[in-house]
């Protein structure tokens, strides 16, 4: 039965925000990689606040750096020099692999981008911006413009001209059955004719190395490295959307686009979500030149927050000091074999895929009820995953902090088998 706090969730805030669960939990603490809900019950968290929780709940080097930051000073804006911005922009910049880096900071992904798309089409004087079809950027006005995944993008209005690019999803669509050469090598040739279709100059492609809310597909190594030659040849910048694949989770590499990294860097990074481990921090690196294009002054008066920069230097140290990155790969791994065995003998499970701690398990549910049904189960059992997907799959979303324990990861796996099991 649905709470009272439910009830007033309902009566002030929109229809359209959605909530998981039959019956909304109110999540009241964590710790590690645990939450409990205002019931006392405790769950297994596989989702981490939408790949958010990166390193724990309540990892005390980050509660420590925010109340003593807290204690200093908690706001100050852009206007005046912020020393935790600085040293935070210090190691973002040497670790993004951009050179002539510069860092400005954002409250979240959605504004990271609607940044990124600012600066490409001013540097570029075009409001022309190629997206991957199935992608997800964020929900302000000009992130919906170049979201590909249908169901979350609310309006076809934009203030730019998209055009849609193959090549995000590897198990549908036209090309699905060609080996990853001959699929690399049609997208390609598609983009080359899309673009000689074109009228006018192009800004940007903006792309998740692995879409995210798509249902954690992504395309054969190297793709986005063969598109990179195609842009190059006519000045197009690339941007990589990072906000759900930076910072090691997919354990191979620190950031998503380093497996598409023959070709160099982006020109364009967006991050968020991990690096504050739950604090409001985003961001865009960038090249000096395409940073500076801007010929109007700007601010940010909550982006840089000293409190969440703070957060932000002590959870990036421990991620590193930990070798957060490749407990990441080693634990993640396991994971997904374990989900590939269990996905062996249960029918409903299409594909078991994923890097790292990001995990995608696509279902066979036409009716899209089976994602749902696998949630409820799994939360009764003590244990919260997420779900997603594009027009026509349902997949189940599985990002837990990056210091998952080996045995976590098989209590976790467990407490699925027993769900799908009972789902299908």
């Amino acid at each position: 039965m649905n709470s009272p706090l439910h009830a007033r969730h309902t009566a002030v805030l929109p229809d359209w925000l959605a909530l998981y669960y039959a019956d909304p939990i109110e999540l009241t603490h964590g710790e590690g990689r645990h939450v409990w809900d205002a019931d006392g019950r405790r769950y297994l968290d596989f989702f981490g606040g939408i790949l958010t929780t990166m390193t724990a709940h309540a990892l005390p080097e980050v509660t420590t750096a925010v109340s003593e930051q807290a204690s200093r000073i908690i706001h100050s804006s852009t206007l005046y020099l912020n020393r935790p911005m600085i040293e935070l922009a210090e190691r973002v910049a040497k670790l993004s692999g951009i050179p002539d880096a510069r860092v400005f900071f954002t409250t979240s992904g959605t504004e990271a981008n609607d940044t990124a798309l600012l600066l490409a089409t001013a540097y570029r004087r075009s409001n022309q911006i190629l997206a991957m079809r199935n992608s997800y950027h964020g929900r302000s006005f000009s992130a919906v413009g170049i979201t590909g995944n249908q169901g979350w993008s609310p309006t076809s209005l934009s203030p730019l001209q998209t055009l849609y690019v193959h090549g995000g999803v590897r198990g549908r669509g036209p090309y699905a059955e060609l080996s990853d050469a001959e699929f690399t090598d049609a997208c390609v040739a598609d983009l080359r004719d899309m673009l000689g279709q074109t009228r006018g100059d192009v800004a940007a492609l903006i792309a998740e190395p692995i879409q995210g809310v798509g249902g954690f597909t992504s395309p054969p190594d190297g793709l986005y490295a063969r598109f990179r030659e195609v842009l190059r040849e006519r000045g197009i910048l690339w941007i990589s959307d990072e906000v759900q694949t930076g910072w090691g989770r997919t354990g191979d590499h620190f950031w998503g686009w380093q497996a598409h990294g023959q070709s160099g860097p982006p020109d364009l990074l967006t991050f968020a979500k991990g690096i504050g481990n739950g604090m409001s921090i985003g961001g865009v690196v960038a090249r000096a030149d395409v940073m500076n294009c801007l010929d109007s002054h700007s601010i940010s008066t909550f982006g840089g927050s000293p409190v969440t920069m703070a957060a932000g230097l002590a959870n990036l140290s421990y991620l590193l000091e930990h070798d957060l990155q490749g407990n990441a790969r080693r634990v993640g791994g396991l994971l997904i074999e374990r989900l590939r065995a269990i996905a062996a003998t249960t029918p409903v499970v299409r594909e078991v895929r994923g890097r790292g701690l990001m995990i995608g398990v696509e279902l066979d549910d036409p009716a899209r009820t089976v994602a749902g049904a696998v949630l409820e189960a799994c939360r009764e059992q003590g244990l919260l995953i997420g779900k997603g997907g594009g027009h026509d799959t349902s997949v189940l979303r599985i990002a837990p902090p990056l210091s998952l324990t080996v045995a976590e990861a098989e209590e976790g796996a467990g407490i699925l088998e027993r769900a799908l099991r009972t789902a299908s």
